[in-house]
């Protein structure tokens, strides 16, 4: 038997053998959604401020992290929820432009300085 004829049926045993799962779905309320998505949003707020090096900007500016977790849990849904899209919205790691800047400039004076 081929390689191919192989390929072939194995993906056609393969196709009949996992397409025989049924998917369940069903309604749920707007109050079940809107619940799971602020524990979610209240998570992920929770988590950043867990973090070691957040709490010693925190630190830093006078806070104690375990206080501003109290707050968030203080807060109400609406809140959380726009501290988490400012959170997901937020830059990860340094300004990129700077970076590339750097490293574009560095790669034309090398050029133009060390090329023979």
């Amino acid at each position: 038997m081929t390689m191919k004829k192989f390929t072939c049926r194995a993906l056609i045993v393969s196709m009949f053998a996992l397409s025989m799962h049924t998917a369940g779905a069903g309604m749920i309320g707007a109050d079940q959604a809107m619940t799971s998505t602020a524990q979610a949003d209240r998570g992920l707020v929770v988590s950043v401020l867990s973090r070691a090096d957040v709490a010693a900007q925190l630190q830093a500016q006078g806070l104690d992290a375990s206080h501003a977790i109290e707050r968030v849990a203080a807060m109400n849904d609406q809140e959380v929820s726009q501290l988490a899209a400012d959170i997901k919205a937020a830059p990860a790691g340094a300004d990129g432009g700077t970076v590339l800047a750097v490293v574009v400039i560095a790669a034309a004076v090398w050029y133009f300085f060390f090329r023979r």
